[in-house]
């Protein structure tokens, strides 16, 4: 099967080594988990593979094609949806249409079309009735689910989630099970949530200092 993230060997440290050796495949429309203690670089590997940060040593590949560099991310940009576990500081409007609306509407989109196919994302993920609100007056659940919705309205082909149910009622959790078991993407997701991950990623890895190791 065609592998959508491929990492080799990968190390990462900031002023002291955070991990090493860490080797992980992800296959087309795979969805893997990754548990690990408190500072073993969980959101770190993340940000790795969006092109956010960079690897100390070894290899990162999207869709088989090695990133040497930051620019060689600038290709798959579009491809990769890659939701924080802060999302304070990702948006970009005011309010909660404009600002799911704005990918799209970057991307060439008219002003109707747009507008439809937000709805459709935020009546799916059931905040239809926030679409005028300000997302900065909504809680920090209310404010993930929208970041969540930014992103899958641009159909990325892989989505890598930093605790996505982080500040989530047990109601806006369950909407996000049933939206992410829905979607065909590969995914990785980031979790201390063992009830979330079960439910949602059959394949899951622990980070530690020593690399990866899979678990189930």
């Amino acid at each position: 099967m065609s592998c959508s993230i491929n990492l080799k060997e990968v190390s990462y440290e900031t002023t002291k080594e955070i991990f090493k050796n860490v080797t992980l495949n992800v296959s087309h429309e795979e969805k893997v988990a990754i548990i690990g203690a408190n500072g073993s670089g969980k959101s770190s590997l993340l940000k790795i593979v969006a092109g956010l940060i960079k690897q100390k040593d070894g290899g990162v590949f999207l869709f088989h094609n090695e990133m040497k560099k930051p620019n060689d991310f600038k290709e798959f940009r579009s491809d990769i949806g890659y939701l924080p576990q802060d999302v304070s500081d990702h948006f970009l409007c005011p309010t909660v249409i404009e600002d799911v609306m704005f990918a799209l509407r970057a991307k060439g989109s008219n002003k109707e079309e747009a507008y439809a196919k937000s709805c459709t994302i935020l009546e799916e993920l059931g905040i239809l009735h926030l679409e005028n609100r300000n997302i900065y007056d909504l809680s920090g659940g209310e404010q993930k689910i929208i970041a969540l919705a930014g992103i899958l309205i641009t159909e990325p082909r892989i989505l890598l989630l930093d605790e996505p149910t982080n500040a989530l009622d047990e109601n806006a959790e369950e909407r996000i099970i049933n939206i992410l078991n829905s979607i065909k993407k590969s995914m990785i997701i980031v979790s201390h949530h063992k009830t979330f991950i079960d439910r949602l990623a059959p394949t899951i890895y622990k980070l530690s200092s020593e690399g990866l190791d899979k678990i189930n």
